[in-house]
């Protein structure tokens, strides 16, 4: 099920709301109902996800043990990235790394979110361990974490020790419902009004022949995808971050405006934040980050970026695109960075957009021909013999990937509208009509996002089984 359907908005988010808010057993409800959101879609497969719960839990306890405690870590990372690479890449390892035929009903099913859940699994495991999180108090409790419907299946990556206290006890103010409307109903415009426009620019550039894709369709379609995919994740992950402000939880801040970034190390501080820290946390840091000099160091950006390539999804075009960043950064490291801060602003900014539209284009490409003549067709001069800009590109289209270019930019975070109250140094009556004025800006978007959706219009979701 998709934050953005009418199943979801007017049944499953209203049902939800409704007894989260009259029942007395808070964690309960929100446990039911998302393993129900999980079974939506996956049927049977919510057993897998109790199953990962509780096995999670049980090396949980066995890691407050004496000196097996490690023993039972890799006991649990293995058994974790086990299921996730039988799910997830099973089928990728037969039929593209060995090259056996497998026939597509034979490949694994994979189930809903398995990415995310898997990696909150395994940050839990290793925190407890580390001392850096409590053990979870009961298996309820686990279970609440990792199968909490709103992050489920595209994050935010929630670290176990940010939600522990929350899952223990946890007020709910005013404040809390108000800011979380307010975010969800932002992420909702970000995913219908801006990211399904530009998706359908994006769909069709790609969806050209070779022949038919011109230089300029080529720049439209890759700068629709751009837009689409940031406000595709980034809207998502902030519905996902007002659900669970509404509920009592304070899921972390996912995306910082990444394509404002001056470099590609930028961009991966500003990007996909919660999985940014992730790998930096669990695996670019036990390797020994930039501790071991700078060989030791660049080999270590390049093996995070090819798993994080690869964890993106199940085929060659994802870990040539983790390589492309990887190789990037290391150079970036090596020398490149410092010559790129004496540049001026605008090159600084041309460039790290440049390159994170290039691998885009890799990111996007159903395989490696289609990457490449797309690639062609962008700094060749092509004419193409296709769609003009004007039938590729409707003026429906334009007008809101227009919008997407400007709020790319912190431009709400500079004014008052849809701006964190508590931080505001007025007084309490021009706070309150801040506050009115954005609950009527939300009312108005929310209206408008429900006659789309309603209205049958094109609704994909990028990082949907992740």
């Amino acid at each position: 099920m998709v934050f953005s359907t009418t199943s979801f908005l007017f049944v499953f988010l209203p049902l939800f709301l409704l007894c989260y808010a009259v029942l007395p057993w808070r964690n309960l409800t929100a446990l039911v109902f998302s393993l129900l959101f999980f079974a939506w879609g996956e049927g049977a497969y919510v057993l897998l996800l109790l199953l990962t719960v509780g096995f999670n839990y049980w090396v949980g306890q066995r890691l407050e043990q004496g000196g097996s405690r490690a023993h039972f870590l890799t006991l649990g990372v293995t058994v974790n990235l086990l299921v996730l690479g039988y799910y997830k890449y099973f089928g990728f390892l037969l039929a593209s790394v060995l090259e056996i035929p497998i026939p597509e009903q034979e490949i694994p099913h994979l189930p809903l979110g398995i990415s995310f859940f898997i990696f909150q699994s395994i940050s839990y495991l290793i925190d407890v361990y580390r001392g850096d999180s409590p053990r979870a108090k009961s298996y309820f409790d686990l279970a609440l974490y990792i199968a909490m419907f709103p992050q489920l299946i595209a994050g935010p990556i929630v670290r176990y020790a940010t939600v522990a206290e929350a899952i223990r006890q946890r007020s709910i103010s005013g404040y809390d419902v108000y800011r979380g409307i307010i975010l969800f109903v932002l992420g909702l415009s970000y995913k219908v009004l801006l990211a399904n426009n530009a998706a359908e620019v994006a769909d069709a550039a790609f969806g050209m022949a070779p022949a038919q894709l011109s230089t300029a369709n080529a720049w439209v379609g890759i700068a629709a995808y751009t837009l689409q995919i940031f406000f595709d994740f980034a809207g998502y992950s902030l519905m996902a971050i007002g659900i669970g402000r509404v509920m009592g939880f304070h899921f972390p801040k996912n995306f910082d405006f990444p394509y404002t970034s001056r470099s590609i190390t930028e961009f991966w501080r500003r990007w996909h934040m919660s999985l940014s820290s992730w790998f930096r946390d669990y695996l670019y840091i036990p390797l020994g980050g930039n501790r071991q000099g700078n060989l030791r160091t660049y080999v270590n950006l390049f093996t995070v970026f090819l798993l994080c390539g690869l964890w993106h999804g199940a085929a060659w075009t994802f870990v040539v695109w983790g390589v492309f960043h990887g190789v990037i950064l290391a150079v970036e490291r090596a020398g490149l960075g410092q010559i790129l801060s004496k540049l001026p602003r605008p090159a600084q900014h041309g460039y790290a957009l440049l390159l994170v539209m290039i691998g885009w284009v890799i990111f996007r490409a159903e395989d490696f021909s289609q990457a490449s003549y797309y690639l062609q067709a962008m700094f060749s001069s092509v004419p193409g013999k296709g769609i003009s800009f004007v039938r590729l590109v409707s003026t429906e289209n334009l007008s809101f990937m227009l919008l997407g270019l400007i709020f790319c930019m912190p431009i709400l975070e500079r004014t008052k509208t849809f701006r964190n109250g508590e931080d505001s140094p007025e007084g309490d009556t021009a706070r309150t009509w801040h506050h009115v004025l954005n609950g009527g800006v939300a009312l108005a978007l929310f209206l408008l996002c429900s006659m789309y959706i309603m209205s049958g219009t094109y609704n994909p979701f990028i990082y949907f089984r992740f």
